[in-house]
């Protein structure tokens, strides 16, 4: 598999369940000071649990100075991308450009269906997600946007149009959308290491990279996030792939992530915290991710 020789980025993810909002918000702040370059939020609006991502984003992004937000990702189905690409803009100007727009098709059609969106599955998600972030790549440069197929079509003067413009990463785990992805995105979001483990990396990566070429796009163009869960233990422990993420110390971990990098060809990780949040969070911002940008700047010099 290739390194695409993309600059490393780190970052954790935020829980936006409404309980338990201080942890949340002193991790944030700790993510902040340790300058790490990501805070990622899930988006699940039919959780009764969860708060707002956006609504959350926007006072994460508030109450830190330096670190970016992302949504990771967001439910196209419940966000209208001309409404979407509206409020990143906004927010990128309120904030010096700190964001960045992961965005999916929308897993769970009955849910999204129960707030009042259309029913869409299989291709129909695939061609509303399609037109989605056409829309969004056109309104986030700001302008006339004219973008249409039979799920959408829109019209209008997009704008105002931030200077250090949100990226649109698209969340994708089967053939079609990762297809979607080499087409039209600017970056890849793999699904946790527990549903798309390192071992079926290759083959998304390839399906990808082929649509990239067939679409006369350059595959090292898009970025890959990996969103990876787990705990980081003390030094000595076994490494352990476990439904609950990878489990090991920090030289597994440093391991992990370097191989992430030059073999299935990573450039992004959100670190997603099991157990002790803010001391596996302090290890993995100060000794892990160092680590792997000293180890992989090495092997990138020596070819």
């Amino acid at each position: 598999m290739t390194d695409y020789g993309h600059e490393l980025s780190f970052g954790v993810s935020v829980d936006p369940a409404a309980q338990g909002l201080e942890q949340a918000f002193a991790l944030a702040r700790q993510a902040d000071g340790l300058g790490l370059d990501l805070l990622g939020v899930q988006d699940h609006a039919y959780q009764p649990t969860h708060l707002d991502t956006w609504t959350l984003l926007t006072y994460l992004s508030a109450a830190t100075e330096r670190i970016s937000v992302m949504t990771d990702v967001a439910d196209l189905q419940l966000r209208p991308p001309a409404m979407l690409a509206k409020a990143a803009s906004s927010l990128a100007i309120l904030n010096g450009g700190r964001v960045q727009l992961g965005v999916g098709g929308g897993p769970f059609p009955d849910a999204i269906a129960g707030m009042g969106a259309p029913r869409r599955e299989g291709g129909a998600m695939v061609a509303y997600a399609d037109i989605s972030v056409e829309i969004l790549l056109q309104a986030l440069r700001g302008g006339p946007v004219r973008a249409g197929n039979e799920e959408l079509d829109v019209t209008y003067v997009a704008g105002p149009a931030s200077r250090q413009r949100p990226q649109v990463w698209l969340g994708a785990q089967k053939t079609r959308m990762l297809r979607l992805v080499g087409r039209r995105a600017e970056g890849w979001i793999s699904p946790l290491n527990i549903y798309v483990p390192p071992e079926d990396v290759p083959e998304k990566q390839g399906i990808i990279d082929d649509a990239a070429r067939a679409a006369g796009r350059d595959p090292a163009d898009i970025r890959r996030i990996y969103n990876v869960i787990g705990a980081i233990t003390a030094t000595g422990g076994q490494t352990r792939n476990t439904a609950q993420g990878l489990i090991s110390d920090v030289a597994g971990w440093v391991d992990f992530l370097t191989s992430s990098v030059t073999e299935l060809g990573f450039d992004t990780f959100i670190f997603w915290p099991a157990g002790d949040a803010s001391t596996s969070l302090e290890a993995f911002a100060r000794e892990v991710a160092p680590a792997v940008r000293d180890r992989v700047a090495e092997q990138r010099a020596s070819r």
